[in-house]
């Protein structure tokens, strides 16, 4: 990557000045201002901490040395995710591939013979060996096995009842399941539908009226709920948003409406994001805010004029704020992501935190904040947030294969 792709930022925002005016702007007292108080006064704690003269450094090997670690060894605080263990061997491997770290192949074929167990022999993934498939650990054990990418990786997923398991959670109004006769939310729909695309068994028959259902969730603010009628929230509006991508139907979604929404969920001092309105900010809405931004501007791009403001080299929201607040606001020292300060480390954070970092840095004009060489981190792919080069060689490989009838 050359010098010139790249700019440079080490200025810091007036996170005083901030602070005052909004200070000045409370007239009345709630729970929620209190403690939104609270967390602004934490963050700035760091942010004084941290020496006007410095650039924030982001903690490569602790993370990596951490992530390692937690293949072998986790603490008893996991212990309720044992039904998300697909999830967590997703957790570590793609925040390893951000950070531009692979692991040694017998490792790697482990980690693939345990998600193997995970497969139902009815197709899909459970969230650990002999649990029932359901859609979410289904998708992230597709995920893990691309960020993979060996040989071994890809013969693991069955396609043929890969295709039957999905198509099966379908529901007559193009709503899915996550599991047999379960919940149905957005998410079924993207992991459905991201699991399809990359393993190449999608059809549209499978997804038929999907778009205009995700079309009833969005909301009065602008974001998208769960399913109609529910609140606006940062991962339901990412998966909608990105479902609506995949499917080509993105005029469904009221843009300028969803953009006035998305770029207020960015928290003026701290710089991160808040999943919803009136929430407090957290590191791992720094992806499932900030993953959506590359995606409309690919929309805002179609069929605009060059050097219009639609063909921006930047995103539509502060990424070096977004990176100072990452990288700043949670890091911990000893290695791991977090949501806030005060709070302790875990790989889902780490995870989303990273993701949030690679999607800051990697608009079409690079923007990193402090050293390059130590900052920089692996672009990822905006839909399916996997390392772009492991999904763009997963999908190379599976468009060989033919569809599943």
């Amino acid at each position: 990557m050359a010098d010139s792709e790249l700019e440079l930022h080490t200025g810091r925002r007036n996170y005083e000045e901030v602070l005052k005016q909004q200070q000045d702007e409370e007239e009345h007292k709630t729970a929620t201002t209190i403690e939104q108080a609270r967390v602004e006064e934490a963050v700035l704690k760091f942010y004084r901490l941290c020496d006007k003269e410095a650039d924030p450094t982001l903690l490569r090997p602790k993370h990596i040395q951490f992530l390692k670690k937690s293949i072998t060894y986790l603490s008893e605080a996991y212990e309720c995710l044992d039904c998300s263990r697909p999830w967590m061997c997703f957790w570590i491997l793609h925040s390893l591939a951000i950070l531009e770290e692979r692991l040694e192949n017998e490792e790697y074929s482990k980690i693939v013979g345990f998600l193997a167990k995970c497969q139902s022999p009815t197709g899909g993934f459970g969230g650990g060996p002999g649990q029932y498939p359901h859609l979410a650990s289904t998708y992230a054990a597709v995920n893990a096995l691309c960020t993979i990418g060996t040989q071994e990786a890809y013969d693991v997923i069955d396609r043929k009842n890969l295709k039957r398991f999905l198509s099966s959670l379908r529901g007559e109004d193009g709503s899915f399941s996550m599991h047999e006769n379960g919940e149905v939310d957005i998410r079924g729909a993207y992991c459905a539908l991201a699991a399809a695309k990359l393993a190449n068994v999608y059809t549209p028959d499978m997804f038929k009226t999907t778009a205009e259902w995700i079309a009833k969730c969005q909301t009065w603010e602008g974001g998208f709920g769960g399913c109609p009628g529910m609140e606006a929230h940062g991962g339901y509006a990412y998966c909608a948003l990105a479902t609506l991508v995949m499917l080509g139907k993105t005029e469904l979604c009221h843009l300028p409406e969803l953009l006035r929404w998305i770029v207020n969920k960015q928290m003026r001092l701290e710089g991160g994001f808040e999943g919803r309105t009136n929430k407090l900010v957290d590191g791992c809405y720094s992806f499932w805010q900030g993953g959506a931004f590359p995606l409309i501007a690919a929309i805002l791009k179609q069929g605009k004029p060059a050097g219009s403001f639609n063909t921006s080299n930047h995103w539509l929201f502060n990424q070096e704020a977004l990176q100072e607040y990452i990288l700043i606001c949670c890091q911990n020292p000893h290695g791991g992501m977090l949501d806030k300060p005060g709070k302790n480390r875990d790989i889902y954070h780490t995870c989303y935190a990273l993701s949030g970092l690679s999607i800051a840095q990697n608009s079409p004009v690079k923007s990193i904040i402090g050293m390059r060489h130590t900052n920089r981190v692996e672009v990822i792919h905006p839909i399916y947030n996997v390392e772009y080069h492991a999904a763009r060689k997963a999908q190379e490989y599976f468009s060989t294969l033919p569809i599943p009838d």
